[in-house]
């Protein structure tokens, strides 16, 4: 375990708008911001898992979360907060950021 107290697990959630759900081209946003932080970042359906590296395309479509699902996100690292910040909007923006 680091002992870094700035290395902290930083916790977010938002309910999905999207008409289709967390399907292709959201998953592809989704992952492709949660790869743009040095975080390990997971992703998951329920506050108590099972959760999944939201940095994988492959994991992320296979969720298959169908709109109004809430997604749980939480990182650990120096940007986590960033992180899960980021990806809260990502989904409040109905996934049209274009970073």
């Amino acid at each position: 375990m680091n002992a870094d107290p700035a290395i902290m697990l930083v916790e977010g959630s938002v309910v999905m708008r999207h008409e289709v759900g967390l399907h292709a081209r959201p998953s592809v946003k989704l992952t492709k911001l949660a790869k743009s932080f040095k975080s390990s970042i997971d992703l998951s359906l329920s506050a108590d898992g099972p959760w999944i590296d939201a940095k994988s395309i492959v994991k992320v479509m296979a969720t298959k979360a169908p709109r109004d699902t809430t997604l749980f996100f939480r990182a650990r690292g120096h940007d986590a907060a960033a992180a899960v910040r980021a990806l809260v909007s990502l989904v409040e923006q109905d996934f049209e950021y274009e970073g």
